[in-house]
């Protein structure tokens, strides 16, 4: 697992386990941190001990016999049907290693018939079959699936490790790249990927300037920042993916590029606070003259009221009108 970037410790862990594993692993973080890759690896460990080349390119190409890749057939649900053809393809020995790995990449959108027909397999586990489970939040699946999971919490990898790693690939806008992505290595090098990463980063940091105390600016540079995200998942849609997953991997991307936007929104305010009391700052891109447009006690409740907006953005409202209402709370 070389190619990991960050969880340095969880990374350490697994490679312990690989040998004698649990019999169910749920997988929980933040979208893009890194999650579904070391699952993936780890199910390469699990089946392939010796490291064999072929065997490992055989894995992570999810042509192995002896790993089941479960992905959604449909537009927002596993199905009781998947789960159930899923369970009779595990109880089967493995073909050539000693284990097989029952990897479900979005388990999260398990339907109740689904998640409770999983959960028989996972109370009466089968001593040669491993299930990885990957999912946003423990929340999604029933409280029972993670009691009898080993339980593996994923969190955002410091900018600093995602910057080396970008910087080690020959990334020349790896600084731009590491703070617009905010610890989701997974988004990182996929911003890597297209152009429109440095006027996602330049619209959220032009906003504090433009702000006026009235509706109809604070909607346009609500449709703003929205194109500028729409821009970047586009640019970040995976080739060859179905329609129902294309369609999940948009607004997933969408959701993590405004919350990182909300960020970088954020780090303006504290940049102004900081600037006038003489101390560091992190945009260091932006014209100091600007930052005293704003007084510190003001500037730090901007931050405040900016962040406490990822609520708003998470509980899946519009995210047009969530971001309207935050400029114009801000501008006025």
């Amino acid at each position: 697992m070389n190619d990991i970037i960050g969880h340095e410790r969880l990374v350490a862990m697994l490679l312990r386990e690989a040998s004698r594993p649990a019999h169910a692993y749920l997988m929980v973080g933040p979208a893009s941190v890194g999650k579904a890759t070391v699952a993936l690896r780890f199910a390469n460990l699990i089946i392939n001990p010796d490291q064999n080349p072929i065997d490992t390119r055989r894995v992570l190409d999810a042509v192995h016999p002896d790993i089941i890749v479960v992905e959604a057939e449909g537009r927002t649900a596993l199905t009781v049907e998947q789960a159930r053809s899923t369970i009779a393809r595990a109880s089967l020995a493995p073909v050539e290693s000693d284990r097989k790995v029952v990897l479900i990449p979005e388990a999260g959108l398990m339907n109740e018939q689904a998640a409770n027909a999983l959960l028989k397999t996972l109370e009466e586990p089968s001593a040669s079959t491993v299930f990885i489970l990957v999912t946003e939040a423990a929340e999604d699946l029933p409280a029972t699936i993670a009691s009898r999971s080993r339980v593996v919490r994923f969190g955002r990898v410091p900018d600093a490790d995602v910057l080396s790693a970008l910087s080690g690939r020959g990334h020349e806008n790896a600084a731009e790249l590491a703070g617009i992505a905010g610890g989701r290595p997974g988004l990182a090098l996929s911003l890597a990927l297209g152009s429109s990463a440095a006027d996602f980063r330049s619209v959220w940091l032009s906003i504090p300037e433009r702000l006026a105390p009235t509706p109809g600016t604070a909607f346009l540079l609500a449709e703003e920042v929205m194109g500028a995200a729409q821009k970047v998942v586009a640019d970040l849609s995976p080739e060859g993916a179905s329609k129902e997953k294309l369609e999940r991997e948009a607004r997933r991307n969408l959701l993590s590029l405004l919350a990182n936007g909300l960020e970088i929104l954020a780090s303006w305010f504290r940049d102004a606070a900081a600037a006038q009391y003489g101390a560091d700052i992190v945009n260091r891109d932006v014209d100091p003259t600007t930052l005293a447009s704003v007084s510190p006690v003001q500037a730090m409740r901007n931050a405040e009221r900016v962040m406490a907006t990822h609520e708003s953005l998470e509980a899946n409202q519009r995210p047009e009108l969530v971001l309207a209402h935050l400029f114009a709370d801000i501008g006025s």
